[in-house]
């Protein structure tokens, strides 16, 4: 009787060290390239332990379930994993727990088009171009704040999301607009924050609105009153008009006093965007795309493009709900990366001149 119950014990000894080191002890039964897991919603933990077993994720499916079972508070979730390395089962079942899924960055950049957003998407092996352009070209998410919008065009906020091997697409634009409108209730909200510092007093130092734009700062209008569509359209072309972030405002201004006064926008970025939207853009334009027939061609129709040419981001969105307080006409640029602005047509001939000189000498000291 003694013999059998040591017997057992050693029995037992060696299950527990046996499960010990299966959970504790780092495993990798796959290739050095790594192996991707797909667990399937409503999985059990048997079904878990033996789909990581197969894949070479862990050593034992036997072990890894006794495990996932003493922690039955938690399970694993559903989702893409990948494992690259060598990892105990300890880990990998709370990296499921805890829903460490596979993910990769993608960046839209400031300005980019939903073409621009398609391509790159494609070019990473996310999807193919044509899935996304068909879930931006729904507009059904912003159909309450821009009942209007054709596309979602605008409305697909600039920032790095994280994605799955194979995202929805629907899901992705689904992202991207509610980050627009987090963005845009924060742009907003400071903004009528501002207002009220106006109003007590604490801007009353501010300087003359038409200061020069690289030392001063002009105070910004009061929001403006045009539907969200028309400041997204706006902020979209001062966003594709100049990289810098404190010119964004006098950009936004310089269109506004032009929209005033019903004169053309002349803004090559609509040209571009309408030979884009054609499939004619080859990476330059030129005097004759200017009389492109299109509604989005600022050289030859009035007011703002009938949607936005871009996707703007914070800063633009900023500039076009509130302009700066300036008399600015015509802008051009300055070879540094910014803009020479003026309020008159002839200060804008000689700033025209200006810019021409500095190229040439540029070129010159290029050579």
């Amino acid at each position: 009787m003694g013999k059998l119950l040591l017997f057992i014990l050693l029995i037992a000894a060696a299950a527990a060290a046996w499960l010990w080191y299966s959970i504790n002890h780092p495993y990798q039964g796959f290739g050095p390239q790594g192996v991707f897991v797909e667990i399937p919603h409503g999985s059990s933990s048997r079904s878990v332990a033996r789909l990581l077993e197969r894949k070479g994720v862990v050593r034992s499916s036997v072990a890894f379930e006794l495990y996932a079972r003493r922690h039955s508070h938690r399970s694993p979730q559903a989702g893409e994993y990948f494992f690259d390395h060598a990892t105990s089962a300890h880990d990998v079942f709370w990296k499921l727990a805890n829903g460490q899924i596979f993910e990769q960055p993608f960046t839209v950049r400031e300005g980019e088009t939903m073409f621009d957003i398609a391509r790159d998407l494609e070019a990473g092996n996310f999807m193919p171009a044509t899935d996304f352009l068909r879930a931006a070209k729904d507009p059904t998410l912003i159909h309450e704040i821009a009942p209007q919008a054709a596309t979602l065009e605008g409305f697909l906020f600039p920032a790095t999301y994280h994605l799955s091997r194979h995202p929805s697409a629907t899901a992705l634009t689904a992202d991207m607009v509610r980050k627009f409108k987090e963005e845009w209730t924060a742009v907003t909200s400071a903004a009528s924050a501002g207002d009220k510092m106006t109003a007590s007093g604490a801007f009353t130092e501010a300087t003359p609105p038409d200061s020069s734009p690289a030392v001063n700062n002009p105070p910004p209008r009061t929001p403006s009153p045009r539907p969200v569509a028309a400041v997204v359209t706006l902020a979209s072309l001062v966003e594709r008009e100049t990289p810098k972030a404190e010119e964004r405002p006098l950009v936004a201004g310089v269109f506004e006093n032009r929209l005033h006064k019903n004169m053309l926008l002349q803004c090559d970025p609509t040209v571009i965007y309408a030979l884009e939207q054609q499939g004619r853009y080859n990476g330059t334009i030129s005097t004759a795309d200017l009389h492109i027939d299109s509604p989005y061609n600022s050289y030859t129709h009035t007011g703002l493009p009938p949607g936005p040419i871009g996707n703007p981001g914070e800063a633009s969105l900023r500039a076009a709900y509130q302009p700066a307080n300036t008399n600015y006409l015509y802008f051009v640029a300055n070879t540094q990366g910014g803009h020479f602005f003026s309020a008159t047509l002839a200060e804008h001939n000689n700033n025209v001149i200006k810019y021409r000189r500095l190229l040439a000498a540029d070129q010159a000291s290029n050579r």
